[in-house]
Protein backbone atom coordinates (compact mmCIF):
# COMPACT_ATOMS: atom_id res chain seq x y z
CA UNK A 1 0.00 0.00 0.00
CA UNK A 2 1.46 3.21 -1.12
CA UNK A 3 0.61 6.68 0.76
CA UNK A 4 -1.07 9.48 -1.18
CA UNK A 5 1.13 12.26 -2.25
CA UNK A 6 1.78 15.44 0.00
CA UNK A 7 -0.64 18.35 -1.22
CA UNK A 8 1.75 20.91 -2.66
CA UNK A 9 1.18 24.70 -2.20
CA UNK A 10 -1.62 26.46 -0.45
CA UNK A 11 -5.00 24.98 0.56
CA UNK A 12 -7.65 27.00 2.18
CA UNK A 13 -11.69 27.01 2.74
CA UNK A 14 -14.07 29.88 2.12
CA UNK A 15 -14.34 30.31 5.81
CA UNK A 16 -10.87 31.19 6.05
CA UNK A 17 -10.54 33.63 3.36
CA UNK A 18 -13.39 35.25 5.32
CA UNK A 19 -12.75 39.28 6.14
CA UNK A 20 -12.37 39.85 9.45
CA UNK A 21 -12.80 42.94 11.35
CA UNK A 22 -9.16 44.07 13.12
CA UNK A 23 -8.57 46.61 16.11
CA UNK A 24 -7.78 50.09 14.82
CA UNK A 25 -7.30 53.64 15.97
CA UNK A 26 -5.34 54.34 18.77
CA UNK A 27 -8.07 53.96 21.61
CA UNK A 28 -7.61 54.80 25.13
CA UNK A 29 -4.06 55.37 26.49
CA UNK A 30 -5.27 54.90 29.87
CA UNK A 31 -5.26 51.19 28.95
CA UNK A 32 -2.25 51.81 29.13
CA UNK A 33 -0.78 54.35 31.50
CA UNK A 34 -3.71 52.62 34.20
CA UNK A 35 -0.99 49.50 34.71
CA UNK A 36 1.17 51.75 36.85
CA UNK A 37 1.43 52.61 40.33
CA UNK A 38 2.56 55.52 41.87
CA UNK A 39 4.84 53.28 44.71
CA UNK A 40 6.97 51.43 41.97
CA UNK A 41 6.76 54.42 38.68
CA UNK A 42 6.91 57.66 38.31
CA UNK A 43 4.99 59.38 35.44
CA UNK A 44 5.77 62.83 34.31
CA UNK A 45 3.34 64.86 31.64
CA UNK A 46 5.90 67.69 29.92
CA UNK A 47 4.32 70.50 28.55
CA UNK A 48 3.74 69.13 25.06
CA UNK A 49 0.81 66.67 27.19
CA UNK A 50 3.59 63.83 26.35
CA UNK A 51 3.60 61.36 29.22
CA UNK A 52 6.30 59.77 30.31
CA UNK A 53 6.63 56.83 33.12
CA UNK A 54 9.76 55.37 34.59
CA UNK A 55 10.35 52.64 37.00
CA UNK A 56 11.60 53.81 40.43
CA UNK A 57 14.74 52.07 39.53
CA UNK A 58 15.10 53.82 36.47
CA UNK A 59 15.33 50.43 33.87
CA UNK A 60 12.49 50.51 32.63
CA UNK A 61 10.65 53.53 30.31
CA UNK A 62 7.34 54.33 28.59
CA UNK A 63 7.08 57.45 26.53
CA UNK A 64 3.60 58.37 25.00
CA UNK A 65 3.59 60.67 22.55
CA UNK A 66 0.20 61.17 20.99
CA UNK A 67 1.30 63.86 18.34
CA UNK A 68 4.26 62.04 17.97
CA UNK A 69 7.61 61.86 19.16
CA UNK A 70 9.48 64.60 17.71
CA UNK A 71 12.25 63.70 15.81
CA UNK A 72 10.79 60.56 14.22
CA UNK A 73 8.37 59.46 11.86
CA UNK A 74 5.22 59.32 13.26
CA UNK A 75 6.08 56.97 16.78
CA UNK A 76 3.62 57.07 19.35
CA UNK A 77 4.95 54.74 22.19
CA UNK A 78 8.12 54.04 23.02
CA UNK A 79 9.04 51.29 25.80
CA UNK A 80 12.69 50.30 27.37
CA UNK A 81 14.47 48.18 29.20
CA UNK A 82 18.00 48.89 30.02
CA UNK A 83 20.36 46.03 30.08
CA UNK A 84 23.01 45.30 32.84
CA UNK A 85 26.48 44.54 32.25
CA UNK A 86 26.36 41.27 31.05
CA UNK A 87 23.32 41.19 29.04
CA UNK A 88 21.47 44.25 26.65
CA UNK A 89 18.47 45.52 27.08
CA UNK A 90 16.13 46.23 24.46
CA UNK A 91 13.09 48.97 23.40
CA UNK A 92 10.01 48.69 20.97
CA UNK A 93 8.14 51.45 19.62
CA UNK A 94 5.11 51.65 18.21
CA UNK A 95 2.72 54.44 15.89
CA UNK A 96 0.46 57.29 16.87
CA UNK A 97 -2.65 54.79 15.46
CA UNK A 98 -1.63 51.69 17.17
CA UNK A 99 -4.55 50.39 19.24
CA UNK A 100 -4.05 50.90 22.94
CA UNK A 101 -5.20 47.86 23.35
CA UNK A 102 -2.06 46.26 21.73
CA UNK A 103 0.26 48.49 23.67
CA UNK A 104 -1.32 47.63 26.77
CA UNK A 105 -0.64 43.73 26.28
CA UNK A 106 3.24 44.52 25.51
CA UNK A 107 3.51 46.37 28.52
CA UNK A 108 1.41 44.07 31.16
CA UNK A 109 4.05 41.11 29.52
CA UNK A 110 7.33 43.14 30.37
CA UNK A 111 5.24 43.92 33.65
CA UNK A 112 4.77 40.70 34.45
CA UNK A 113 8.29 39.00 33.38
CA UNK A 114 10.04 41.88 35.69
CA UNK A 115 10.50 41.06 39.55
CA UNK A 116 12.46 42.74 42.18
CA UNK A 117 15.49 41.63 43.79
Amino acid sequence: MTEPPARLGFSSTIEALRLRDWLLGPGQATLVTDQFSADDFHVVVDDRADVHVNSTDGRFYLGWFPLGRPGTEGEGWKIAVTGTATVRGYQMSFDTETPADVVAAAVARVLETSRQL
